[in-house]
């Protein structure tokens, strides 16, 4: 087997391979004798038919298959010659194919960039402290109760946290616009769903108030014909209506899945819940620290096929978070590869730089560590025991797993060298997410 290769642009490399024709021919016909043993031709008893008469009517196509097997062996067996490490799959091109004469290719293919992580002992990273204070407690009851509210109508002017049933129309000089008018549409008001100033030109009206609004949209409104534009709503009050919370019971408590009327066990509950989240958001915002500190350190060429994929596997998974895509849905017109391409390639450099990581520091996976985030994913289920078996037996699930604990080792392992403050902070501010995470 003749190899030879060359650099074309960046990763990308043009590799010719050349196949002996004797390797090929001795192999065709090879397949081609034992045809004859089981091939039925008219005018032939089963395992009669001559050679040369099974090679005219399959020997072209015998041959194909052959060469074809062939080529795709001879890449990977030059690849393994020429020490190269391919990204993606190859585009083969065939360049001599005429019996009797070697089999020549060309395989044009894209290489894994070689990657030298540097000294990461001068990253400075920001640890977030915080704890579950009685008062957070406090406030996310609250918020699960407004989650269970009802709603009771009350003769009286409207006020912030009421909800308003309203008719309104919206022009833009003098003209309606598309998407400014509602009929019977309920409002609370201090929720921010509407455009800075409508919900507050509304407190202090009663059931059967009507009142012409004058706005102006936001700058950055996602529709380009209202964006910055200056705006008048009519508006009518149907009816004002206030919350009324349900009381802390045995009733409410079922619906978080708490038996019983022990408010203690609940507020425990609820405690247990946000402390997880707490743990789990701080070390969210740690990881992202040292994941922005690894692509800013760490210029990488990505190679194309691979952040194609990415864009592809995340055009996917966002279908799918909608619910799948349709029969004859053009994915690429509807979510257009500009939609996930700075994440794509975001993904695929850290993927490169923290192998390049695992590799040179000879990290491994802990078995501890992973059995332990099982096990930390089954608590919320019903049967958590059910759950681990579930993962341990499911080798797709496990590689998954598996995955996020080399992660949080790489994450651990650059820790232990950066510079890190700790820094005293509260629940909110710590679960909330942050401008830069993925």
């Amino acid at each position: 087997m003749q190899v030879s290769i060359e650099t074309t642009t960046g990763l990308e490399r043009r590799m010719t391979v050349g196949i002996p024709a004797e390797q090929v021919e001795t192999e065709v016909t090879k397949r081609l004798q034992e045809a004859t043993k089981t091939v039925r031709l008219n005018g032939f008893r089963k395992g009669k038919v001559p050679l040369k008469v099974v090679k005219q009517r399959f020997g072209a196509g015998v041959r194909q298959e052959v060469v074809g097997e062939f080529m795709s062996r001879s890449f990977y067996d030059a690849v393994q010659q020429e020490d190269v490490k391919p990204a993606g799959q190859p585009s083969i091109e065939p360049k001599e194919m005429e019996e009797g004469k070697d089999v020549e290719f060309v395989a044009t293919f894209e290489v894994y960039p070689e990657i030298e992580v540097g000294d990461t002992s001068s990253f400075e990273i920001e640890k977030l402290v915080a704890e579950v204070q009685d008062a957070d407690v406090d406030n996310m009851i609250d918020v699960l109760r407004k989650q269970q509210a009802s709603w009771t109508q009350v003769d009286r002017a409207a006020k912030t946290d009421d909800q308003v049933n309203i008719d309104y129309t919206g022009t833009k000089d003098g003209e309606e616009f598309e998407g400014g008018k509602a009929e019977g549409q309920d409002l609370v008001l201090g929720s921010n769903s509407m455009i800075p100033g409508f919900e507050d030109g509304l407190v202090g009206l009663k059931a059967g108030d009507e009142k012409t609004l004058s706005l102006s949209f936001p700058e950055d409104y996602h529709a380009e014909e209202l964006k910055g534009a200056a705006v008048e709503f009519a508006v009518k009050v149907n009816s004002v209506s206030e919350q009324e919370l349900p009381e802390l019971n045995a009733e409410f408590f079922s619906k978080y899945g708490v038996e019983g009327d022990d408010e203690a066990q609940f507020r425990a509950d609820v405690r247990k819940n946000m402390e997880r989240e707490l743990k789990n958001a701080a070390k969210s915002k740690l990881k992202n620290q040292v994941m922005d500190k690894l692509i800013e350190a760490n210029e990488v060429d990505l190679p194309k096929s691979l952040v194609a994929g990415e864009v592809e596997a995340l055009r996917n998974q966002m279908m799918q978070q909608f619910g799948g895509a349709q029969p004859n849905m053009d994915l690429k017109s509807l979510l257009p590869d500009e939609m996930f391409s700075e994440q794509a390639e975001r993904r695929v450099a850290l993927g490169l730089i923290v192998g390049e990581v695992v590799k040179a520091s000879e990290i491994k996976v802990d078995s501890d560590r992973v059995r332990e985030m099982v096990e930390e994913l089954a608590s919320t289920y019903q049967d958590p025991e059910e759950v681990v078996n579930y993962y341990f037996n499911n080798r797709e699930l496990l590689a998954g797993v598996e995955s996020v604990v080399l992660e949080d080792q790489v994450v651990d392992y650059i820790l232990d060298k950066a510079k890190v403050t700790e820094t005293n902070s509260t629940y909110e501010e710590v679960i909330k997410p942050a401008q830069s995470a993925e």
